[in-house]
């Protein structure tokens, strides 16, 4: 709770005018004499500072501003989204290459891959199919992905996660010379190699 004005209960507040510049330490009925004869209010910007700072400024721009950066903050966050890939004892060829790709694609976006098996019936006998399809997943997508969740049964169900690898960034490649520099520099080597 941001106090202003009259609920500012400290015995000693140090008071910043609306330019940024310190006015010092002064009781709080002194600061707010001065906030109110520049027509603006004394908004307590850090209560646990010793003593409390206090801005003289506009309390209303102050929640603009404030509302206004929060909402910024939350633009640039980056939500983990957990997608899930159903895989079968039974998976063609074709069907797993699709479903891998897909794979692959959800990592380089950003997001986690759950890789689920169901067994169904008698296939819960040959258990050791399902592994080898989900370990061949994870050594398919190889340098995309990292195992989180290492392959493991849950109910009738096998499942692995895969979150995105850390990436290195790359330097940037220099840009290319442009036609006029390039032509310029070799007629530059012509002349020193004659």
């Amino acid at each position: 709770m941001i106090r202003i004005n009259e609920r500012i209960r400290a015995r000693e507040i140090r008071v910043i005018d609306e330019h940024g510049e310190q006015l010092g330490i002064l009781p709080p009925f002194e600061a707010l004499k001065m906030a109110r004869d520049r027509g603006l209010d004394l908004v307590e910007v850090s209560p646990n500072a010793v003593p409390p700072v206090c801005r003289i400024q506009d309390y209303g721009r102050f929640l603009y501003e404030k509302d206004k950066s929060e909402n910024a903050a939350r633009k640039k966050q980056k939500v983990i989204v957990v997608k899930e890939v159903k895989f079968s004892v039974t998976v063609d060829e074709h069907d797993y290459q699709t479903k891998k790709n897909q794979c692959v694609r959800f990592l380089n976006e950003g997001d986690k891959v759950k890789a689920s098996l169901r067994f169904r019936g008698r296939q819960m006998s040959h258990r050791e199919l399902g592994y080898n399809i989900i370990n061949r997943l994870i050594t398919d997508i190889g340098e995309a992905g990292i195992v989180e969740f290492m392959p493991r049964m849950e109910g009738t169900t096998l499942h692995a996660i895969l979150a995105p690898s850390k990436k290195v960034e790359q330097p940037k490649p220099k840009p290319a010379a442009t036609p006029g520099q390039a032509t310029a520099s070799a007629d530059a080597n012509q002349t020193t190699s004659v």
